[in-house]
């Protein structure tokens, strides 16, 4: 029996070509496994046929729709290191035999978390304190008590249910809207109803073509002049126009986006000086560690694929997400 050459069993290695993000992933147990080629915007239309395997850790970029072969030889399996699939999802892609998944379960409890504290901080009115402590200005006032408030939750995906268990935790009382009515989860066409008796609106939606713009000047005007809406989902799935109108008429309370139609979003955009919106970098799932999470979660994907084991976290390439159960 002849032992293969390192060259050869070099040449037997399974590709891996990862679209790079600085710091780039660490692979662990996969180091001198596989073959690892990078990419950037530039390169990855010409790497793409001689890979098995695409690891897109720019979850940011666009280069994916903007390079996917319509036809010949393309990678086998796609994973983006993120929870959204719409910067990748093309129809070249979605037609394809192509296993894509993404990072269900590594944002869930912290985005969750996020939400929970801009609840606390609107309730509570620490914006304004910080303002008041900045200009050295001593003035009581009178906060919101959220234990029985309610809130609607839209996108029963991972998390929007975590943003559920944790803002019932705080004792409100929470509705939850999925694209499909079943148990626990409300259906699409009760959304209207349920967000015009909330305390809270938070949206936690994948974006589809259901979903685009979902939250516009009829939405904003359904809700109670009391009430405060929350994006963690997708900057595209909110009229950022309508917002911004809603809050300076006094229409809703407060909101918070931390997601935008555009991003970064840039020194001259109006946002920055709406009244009563907070605004965050797109934050609200980084937590400390969060992408070494996100490069043992791969590992561990690919360590089934490689074994032939089904993949969690498959997404339904017509829907753009993965199905719930």
């Amino acid at each position: 029996m002849t032992t293969p050459t390192p060259s050869q069993m070099a040449e037997n290695r399974t590709t891996l070509l990862v679209l790079d993000a600085e710091p780039l992933p660490r692979l662990g147990r996969l180091t001198g496994r596989v073959r690892v080629e990078h990419a950037n915007e530039s390169t990855l239309a010409s790497l793409l046929p001689s890979a098995d395997v695409l690891l897109v850790w720019d979850f940011a970029s666009h280069a994916v729709r903007r390079a996917w072969p319509g036809e010949g030889p393309r990678p086998r399996w796609v994973h983006t290191a993120s929870a959204g699939v719409d910067h990748l999802m093309c129809p070249e892609l979605a037609a394809s035999d192509t296993v894509v998944t993404n990072a269900r379960g590594v944002f869930d409890q912290p985005i969750a978390e996020y939400v929970a504290a801009l609840v606390l901080a609107m309730a509570k009115d620490l914006p304004r304190t910080w303002d008041l402590q900045r200009a050295r200005e001593w003035r009581h006032r009178e906060s919101q008590r959220v234990a029985g408030t309610r809130a609607c939750v839209v996108g029963s995906g991972p998390i929007g249910r975590a943003i559920v268990t944790t803002l019932e935790a705080l004792g409100i009382t929470t509705a939850l809207v999925g694209r499909t009515p079943r148990a626990g989860v409300h259906g699409p066409e009760e959304l209207d109803r349920l967000i015009a008796r909330a305390d809270w609106v938070v949206s936690a939606a994948p974006l589809t073509e259901e979903t685009h713009g979902m939250f516009d000047a009829r939405r904003f005007g359904v809700m109670q002049p009391s009430a405060r809406f929350v994006n963690v989902g997708r900057g595209q799935l909110v009229v950022e126009d309508a917002l911004a109108r809603a809050l300076s008429t006094h229409g809703i309370a407060g909101a918070a986006l931390d997601v935008f139609e555009h991003e970064p979003l840039g020194p001259e955009s109006p946002l920055w000086e709406v009244p009563g919106l907070i605004v965050s970098p797109h934050m609200s799932g980084d937590t400390v560690g969060w992408r070494d999470e996100l490069g043992t979660q791969f590992v561990e994907l690919y360590e089934r694929w490689e074994a032939g084991e089904p993949l969690p976290n498959v997404v339904d390439k017509q829907r753009g997400y993965v199905p719930g159960h």
